[in-house]
């Protein structure tokens, strides 16, 4: 039988010597002077790492944090100004939701995070994951985070072999039973750092891991075979059109997206559905009358239930065009860095097939 608080204990000890450096964590040795981690940092980091890794978060954190320090600062933002902020980060819902729940904090909560778990269950945004994570980690209260790299290392600790995502209830229950009411919030980081630095998806390195003796997987030789994951379907495929079209004083016609739905909220090119359909270029609309030609070669971009194909086709357009769809951004006000990845992949294609045409002396479109 299994000594959890010593297990607990062990693991601390080993976060103490070898914790990961973060801009939004609070190092072992300051929490225990009394230093408290900022709620806002903690919030803000959870609901960027959601789906993303550390290494791609780490920049966009800190420009967030220069530009929006606080809560309120983050609510009295223009949403144009986070949606660009947030580009190339994906599952731009977040950054809608992120805008949502610091309002909700300003307007409800005096601009203060609820060091309560089943409220910060309601704000905006805050699933069963992030309200743990922002309860043990800023408040140090005993709640048990499940993320992937916890669930990897309970599947490996008790040799669980039930596929991902059944899985779930019982690796919650291991990581419960495992959370210790001194250092809660130390002990969240430990073990979220255990599976990404020792016990890792591949080749874990068994032999410095401080739970190296109570591991089932390890002495039954089956902790590289875990977790299990139910096998995952097929993507569809889909495709679609985009069009990039320019004014003769280099203003782009481009559009903010939709609230709802895929990249709501951010900046793109007009263009057409994205459908399922056996043909590569299904017909669509300009949004507006022009000389559009197609660029060679397509956009490719894999989103969560999906691949996509793009077609991208590009214009110059008269200075006194009335588009059907979108609005001209002036040069000086566009950047690329403010486009999603999918609609900046358009963008760099059309600029890899405009180089050889002004090579050559044509046009730019």
């Amino acid at each position: 039988m299994r000594d959890n608080d010593n297990m607990s204990v062990t693991l601390l000890d080993w976060y103490d010597a070898n914790a990961r450096e973060m801009p939004w964590r609070v190092s072992p040795r300051d929490r225990a002077a009394g230093v408290m981690p900022d709620p806002y940092a903690i919030w803000m980091s959870e609901i960027m790492l959601q789906q993303t890794t550390v290494a791609t978060v780490k920049d966009y954190f800190r420009r967030f944090i220069a530009r929006w320090p606080t809560v309120a600062a983050l609510a009295a933002a223009e949403d144009a100004d986070v949606m660009a902020e947030w580009a190339g980060l994906g599952y731009y819902a977040r950054a809608r939701n992120l805008l949502k729940c610091a309002r909700a904090v300003v307007a409800d909560h005096a601009g203060t995070f609820p060091a309560n778990h089943d409220t910060l269950l309601k704000l905006p945004g805050i699933g069963p994951y992030t309200a743990a994570a922002v309860s043990s980690i800023a408040f140090d209260l005993p709640h048990a985070v499940l993320d992937g790299n916890v669930e990897r290392v309970m599947a490996r600790l008790h040799n669980i072999h039930t596929p991902l995502p059944e899985a779930k209830p019982e690796l919650m229950a291991e990581a419960k039973a495992l959370t210790p009411q001194k250092r809660p919030g130390d002990y969240a980081q430990a073990v979220m750092d255990l599976g990404a630095t020792i016990c890792t998806p591949k080749s874990p390195a068994c032999g410095i891991c401080p739970w190296r003796d109570p591991c089932a997987a390890g002495a039954a030789g089956t902790a590289a075979d875990l977790p299990k994951k139910t096998p995952k379907k097929a993507k569809p495929i889909r495709h679609g059109t985009v069009y990039l079209g320019r004014r003769e004083d280099g203003a782009w016609l481009l559009e903010t997206r939709p609230e709802k739905g895929l990249l709501g909220g951010m900046l793109g090119w007009p263009g057409s559905d994205w459908v399922d359909t056996a043909l590569p270029h299904p017909d669509s609309t300009p949004p507006m009358q022009g000389d559009w030609r197609a660029v060679e070669g397509e956009v490719r971009h894999t989103f969560t239930h999906f691949h996509l194909i793009l077609r991208v086709m590009v214009a110059r357009l008269p200075q006194n065009a009335q588009p059907d769809q979108g609005e001209f951004k002036p040069l000086a006000a566009f950047s690329p860095s403010d486009l999603p990845t999918v609609m900046r992949k358009a963008y760099d294609l059309h600029a890899q097939d405009v180089t050889p045409r002004m090579t050559q002396g044509g046009s730019l479109l």
